[in-house]
């Protein structure tokens, strides 16, 4: 576990917005993971999507590392934010959008 312990670090260190899913960005694989997807791309804020179906050890090592037993995972400069329940409320009241001040838009429009 140690292993994939660093490497979900080097993810969460290097990218100012990181999604540990089921799927991709393009292609969620469960409707938690989506609703997420559909937060943050209605936000522009450019983001890395790690599918943890393309490994048990990346499933299990990203539960361990955030001490949360859900995904998606979402982290916002190397923190831990929260899962879909909590990133829906959080962007229905506003404070989602304050999380990512700072953090570059996507000038590219998002995907209908």
């Amino acid at each position: 576990m140690t292993d994939i312990n660093g490497w979900i670090d080097e993810q969460v260190k290097t990218n100012d917005v990181v999604l540990f899913m089921k799927g991709t960005p393009q292609f969620p694989q469960c409707g938690f993971s989506g609703r997420v997807v559909q937060m943050l791309d209605h936000l522009g804020v450019p983001y890395a999507g790690v599918n943890v179906l393309e490994s048990d050890t990346l499933r299990d090592g990203i539960k361990v590392y955030s001490d949360w037993p859900t995904i998606p995972q979402l982290y916002v400069k190397g923190e831990f934010v929260g899962g879909c329940d909590i990133l829906t409320e959080m962007f229905q009241n506003g404070e989602l959008q304050t999380q990512m001040n700072g953090i570059a838009v996507d000038d590219a429009p998002a995907p209908a």
